[in-house]
């Protein structure tokens, strides 16, 4: 494509085609990207990206790593490296420097790398990362503790893998004086304006939020900005700095009291999935395929030794102190895919060593895809059947999502708990969400189909979700996030008995099909109306001698069937139109009214 236009747009469609074929595949996007970018590059000659941007490719790339470890920091919570175990901790940090070493002294001698290189490409590739991790997590469904400890490892990793490796790139770029002790100087200085312009930012900037000097809607492009300025002016005092700094920033803002960053996380990820995925595309572009041919056997040694003594080693030097069986251990082993940080780090220290003439910077790319195509292809493809074998696939999740935290909602869920069906209230309201946790039901405070809500609202045993708040123009947004996820009869809300004739003020008749919670005319005004009368939510248990149809006579037109729960704890959403077989050994939960209510 020789119009920069028509590339540059192309090179966005085929990114956001290539996320939405991920999506409805339930596979890493990562996958689709590459294959992309290697046939649109190499393979059929219609993009060059280095043509398309001239000298300005290596400065967009640059801003888009610095935008990408950015976001990656803004989640890296020091609560919650504490907060989720011992596992997740040492993964994050005595893992992550066996897989380092490991990975650096097999690829020094079988790749014949120096030194320097072999420790930059050990530090490249301790990183796993959530784009990768969280979709084959959906697909394999392994048991609530190693998802989350899989789960968690890749949020937190990922920005203390950049790091290890901003900082091992820094001591190469510093290395290339001939003195040691221009070389220990020129890497002390890098790391001290990169950590001091970093602190300062990051304080500077929470301050700001913090006492609202930035107007709210000016916040997301005022934070963007200021960080880029940072990066710009810390690799203008201490070249190459910049990626060190902006790394901190992040940190120090995820980190400050009173400061609230889940609008600027939500606004930086919408930009990285942009970013990353047009990124990816061009530097899978750049590929040479003869290079990755080209690496001999020496790869594969590489390959096995990350994926069969790197990482079994970091989890079982991990585990030290910790209750989980060898099952757990052995799954937690075989899943450890890479991901799009550890491509888009590779390639920008790559450009960046080859323009200064460090020899042998150029096998970093090859070597590192490789790795990433290995391991996300290979352990996409079996981490499921792996599972089954080890006896590690959770039971089909039986669980709720209720979004809405009405004092219905809060009753239904303590019901719903009391009869052991795994539950968790959503809202954007914060009342609602603290009056949920005091009654010890699980909770999530914010927008569920959020990417925040994607990374930490466990959703491993939820199976089917409940729409039930009275926000009507979230609700649909809700219903459809969730039917891509867990399936279109998996979603149901409550009717609004409202038919307007006004056409701004419809719902879409799909969305209408799915608005059949539990009777005809049963709003959300009614539920809390019901409530407020006294009405309550208690479990009744069917017997041969006492049948659906005589429950129905005893309670009369006071009832209201909410939930069937079979003998073998499946769970039935009873819905207006559709009849409930249920029988003897069966459990209703249903909505009572007093005798003096009855409809």
């Amino acid at each position: 494509m020789s119009d920069p236009l028509i590339s540059l747009v192309g090179v966005g469609l085929l990114s956001i085609a290539c996320q939405f074929l991920a999506y409805k595949i339930r596979l890493p996007a990562i996958l689709p990207l590459l294959v992309v970018g290697i046939l649109v590059g190499p393979v059929l000659g219609l993009l060059n990206a280095d043509d398309l941007f001239g000298d300005l490719f290596f400065p967009v790339v640059s801003l888009s790593v610095a935008i990408i470890l950015f976001e990656g920091s803004l989640t890296l919570k020091l609560s919650d490296i504490r907060g989720h175990g011992n596992m997740v901790r040492n993964l994050c940090s005595v893992g992550v420097l066996v897989t380092w070493i490991v990975a650096a002294v097999v690829s020094r001698y079988a790749l014949d790398l120096s030194w320097q290189l072999a420790f930059l490409f050990g530090a490249i590739v301790t990183v796993t990362g959530p784009t990768v991790i969280v979709p084959m997590i959906r697909t394999v469904r392994p048991k609530t503790n190693t998802a989350n400890i899989l789960r968690w490892e890749g949020i937190i990793i990922d920005p203390i893998g950049a790091l290890l490796a901003v900082l091992v790139y820094e001591y190469i770029v510093a290395s290339q004086s001939e003195a040691v002790m221009h070389t220990l100087f020129i890497f002390g200085k890098t790391i001290g304006i990169g950590v001091g312009l970093g602190v300062l930012g990051g304080y500077a900037l929470g301050v700001c939020l913090r006492k609202k000097w930035i107007p709210h809607y000016l916040q997301n492009t005022a934070v963007l900005t200021i960080m880029l300025g940072v990066f710009a002016a810390s690799n203008y005092v201490a070249h190459e700095s910049g990626l060190l700094a902006v790394t901190i920033l992040g940190m120090v803002l995820a980190n400050m009291k009173d400061v609230e960053v889940e609008d600027i996380l939500e606004f930086k990820e919408t930009l990285s999935v942009l970013l990353i995925s047009g990124l990816f595309i061009l530097l899978a572009s750049r590929l040479q395929l003869d290079a990755i041919t080209g690496l001999g056997a020496g790869a594969i040694i590489v390959l096995v030794s990350i994926m069969f003594v790197a990482r079994p080693l970091s989890v079982a030097i991990s585990a030290i102190g910790t209750d989980l069986n060898w099952r757990e251990l052995a799954l937690l082993s075989w899943i450890a895919p890479r991901g799009i940080v550890a491509a888009a780090v590779s390639a920008l220290f790559s450009i960046k060593l080859e323009e200064i003439g460090f020899e042998g910077a150029g096998i970093i790319v090859p070597i590192v895809f490789l790795v990433i195509i290995t391991t996300v292809v290979i352990q996409s493809l079996t981490a499921k059947p792996v599972a089954q074998m080890l006896k590690m696939r959770a039971p089909p999740p039986n669980g709720f999502l209720i979004f809405g935290g009405s004092k219905f909602n809060r009753m239904l869920a303590e019901e719903m708990q009391n009869q052991e069906i795994p539950v968790v209230i959503a809202d954007t309201n914060w009342d609602a969400i603290k009056v949920t946790r005091m009654q010890e039901t699980p909770a999530y405070f914010g927008n569920p189909a959020s990417d925040h809500a994607a990374r930490h609202m466990d959703m491993s045993r939820i199976g089917t979700v409940l729409v039930m708040s009275p926000y009507k123009q979230l609700n649909p947004l809700i219903s459809y996030h969730f039917e891509y996820t867990l399936g279109k009869d998996k979603v149901w809300g409550l009717t609004n008995n409202e038919q307007s004739t006004r056409a701004s003020h419809q719902v879409g008749k799909h969305y209408a099909n799915r608005m059949t919670l539990f009777d005809e005319g049963v709003t959300y005004g009614y539920l809390a109306n019901s409530v407020g009368q006294g009405s309550v939510i208690k479990t009744t248990r069917l017997t041969d001698e006492f049948s659906y149809d005589d429950y129905l006579e005893t309670y009369g037109g006071r009832v209201t069937p909410l939930i069937a729960i079979d003998p073998s704890n499946k769970t039935h959403v009873v819905l207006f139109g559709q009849e409930i077989k249920a029988q003897a050994n069966w459990r209703l939960i249903s909505l009572i009214r007093p005798e003096d209510k009855a409809v």
